[in-house]
């Protein structure tokens, strides 16, 4: 199995360490968010992982030569020209998992959870939508927005009241995405978008025809470790 971690954002949330190194490699009791990424997906059996860098790239890529990829084939995919978002990034990323057969993971490099990826894996093989995603009832101001078969209907954001809808099933129920995807290969023959963009557009287009589930991971510890705060709570779960 194979998957990405978006490792190519600004970080702009957890300035002054930004201003001179990669979000991903804030430490978390010693041991940076990418490390411990890593060793997330290698511990449910990834054998291979592809980065995208922009951002301070080179300090990404000497910390992986540095610690000789932490035992796994490791791929760059190099945005330092341009980052190009979620979409545009994994779009760029094609190459590394269109023959594949199974499913893969995509990441957000800056969340830390105590998911686990082989139980969300097993509701994805038993439901074979194009595509997973962890979502959670938690505070948030962006929602996803599902019916009671759990299939994406649309996407909403509280506090500008912006909403976009796939489906006009009622009753809908708002969940706040975690960023971790099980995806199928098959997506990338339906994205249409070019150059930068988010999967949430992706996703939000193809929910008109296509599977896309999302999966409750609700009580299940996650941490987006993008801010100075969130980093602070972390140390408290993951050590």
């Amino acid at each position: 199995m194979k998957a990405m971690l978006l490792a190519a954002g600004l970080g702009t949330r957890l300035k002054p360490f930004t201003d001179f190194h990669p979000k991903a490699l804030a430490l978390v009791n010693g041991k940076t968010l990418l490390q411990r990424n890593i060793e997330y997906l290698k511990s449910f059996g990834v054998d291979g992982i592809i980065i995208n860098v922009h951002h301070f790239a080179e300090q990404i890529i000497q910390f992986l030569d540095v610690h000789h990829s932490f035992g796994i084939d490791i791929q760059i995919s190099d945005e330092r020209d341009e980052v190009l978002e979620t979409g545009g990034g994994l779009l760029k990323a094609k190459w590394y998992f269109e023959k594949e057969k199974t499913p893969f993971i995509l990441m957000n490099a800056d969340i830390l959870t105590l998911l686990s990826l082989s139980d969300m894996l097993s509701f994805h093989k038993e439901h074979q939508p194009l595509a997973t995603l962890a979502v959670s009832k938690r505070s948030s101001s962006r929602h996803f927005l599902f019916n009671d078969q759990q299939q994406l209907c649309g996407w909403e954001n509280t506090q500008t009241n912006e909403a976009v809808f796939s489906r006009h099933d009622i009753p809908l129920h708002a969940m706040a995405f975690s960023g971790i995807h099980i995806i199928e290969p098959q997506l990338f023959s339906f994205i249409t978008q070019e150059g930068k963009f988010s999967m949430v557009d992706v996703y939000l287009d193809l929910a008109t025809k296509q599977s896309i589930l999302g999966y409750d991971h609700t009580g299940i510890a996650l941490i987006d470790a993008g801010k100075p705060e969130s980093i602070v709570a972390a140390e408290k779960l993951f050590f």
